[in-house]
């Protein structure tokens, strides 16, 4: 039986982002609901080692999100495991309808639903996710110092990864599978002026390999899009950079957005095209994507929900 549930700040998502926003909403006395979605914890439950988390100088991506779960709860967030399949912004209080059929009510709602990295859909990128291929280098790049990597893309992401790697590996290899890069033209120089790195044209990822035991990378196949030779590669590090894709269906029609789905906010501010609706996070951010910077959104955007629902009285 479907059930109404209402609350005055409704929290899709339960990244960083959504869990700070739960932690200050709470600490307003909001009495806020946060529903967390298919992958509770985000991106960050696909991560191993984070050292790059203020005040811890190494820990899992999991634990991590268990931790800001944890607090976030303690805080006073009710915490729902749901999924919001549609959202209607038309009308306050807003409504959200769940997979398990239950209707939520909020008079605000703060969208932390985030981004997913585009992957390649290869099985053997699935197995090394976490132990050799990734998606962020500045999330991960630190362990390959002084290796050999490769990056996957032509555009201004990957240019930008494989710029950054140089800071730790000893090489890096962009594999594109056409003979220039779709990157802007400040960062291509860059990139070609770089004795780190070597681009490898007109190849595409046919497969990654490695060790079972521990799980590790240890090279990858490319082949040749136009003679179809195929050419190994040894490497530790796989870095898949050909974009990512913000999580805004809920939203894409309802409000503004840019940069291929990227919800637009103020300056300076969570608030977003529509009165009493806030982002935070990846959904927002396609600049820095860090779990630091989606934390601190998730602070504002509680912040100024608070102030929003303030100024109503």
């Amino acid at each position: 039986m479907s059930e109404t549930h209402h609350t005055r700040v409704l929290i899709i998502g339960s990244g960083p982002a959504g869990y700070t926003a739960g932690v200050y909403a709470s600490r307003a006395m909001l009495e806020p609901t946060l529903v967390q979605g298919i992958q509770p914890g985000g991106q960050l439950t696909i991560t191993t080692e984070v050292e790059n988390w203020p005040g811890h100088a190494e820990v899992q991506g999991p634990d991590l999100m268990i931790q800001m779960e944890e607090h976030a709860r303690a805080a006073g967030t009710n915490i729902i495991a749901d999924h919001i399949a549609s959202l209607d912004l038309s009308k306050r209080p807003f409504t959200a309808l769940g997979d398990t059929g239950t209707t939520y009510t909020a008079d605000a709602v703060i969208l932390a639903t985030g981004a997913q990295a585009r992957w390649l859909g290869m099985d053997t990128e699935d197995k090394f996710k976490g132990f050799g291929v990734s998606a962020c280098a500045t999330c991960d790049g630190f362990f390959y110092r002084g290796q050999d990597v490769v990056v996957i893309g032509g555009g201004n992401t990957a240019v930008e990864e494989a710029l950054f790697l140089t800071n730790f590996a000893s090489k890096v290899t962009l594999i594109h599978r056409r003979d220039e890069l779709r990157s802007e033209k400040i960062l291509e120089k860059r990139l070609l002026d770089n004795p780190k790195i070597e681009p490898l044209w007109f190849n595409e990822l046919e497969e990654v390999y490695g060790t079972d035991m521990p799980l590790g990378v240890e090279g990858v196949r490319v082949r040749n899009v136009k003679t179809g030779e195929i050419t190994d590669i040894p490497c530790k590090g796989v870095f898949i950079a050909i974009g990512h894709a913000p999580a805004s269906e809920l939203v894409i029609d309802q409000m503004e957005t840019h940069m291929g789905g990227y919800v637009v906010t103020k300056p300076d501010s969570t608030e977003t095209s529509i009165p009493g609706a806030f982002a935070a996070g990846d959904i927002t951010d396609y600049k820095y994507r860090q779990a630091v910077t989606s934390a601190g959104m998730g602070c504002m955007a509680a912040l100024e929900a608070e102030r929003f629902l303030a100024a109503e009285k």
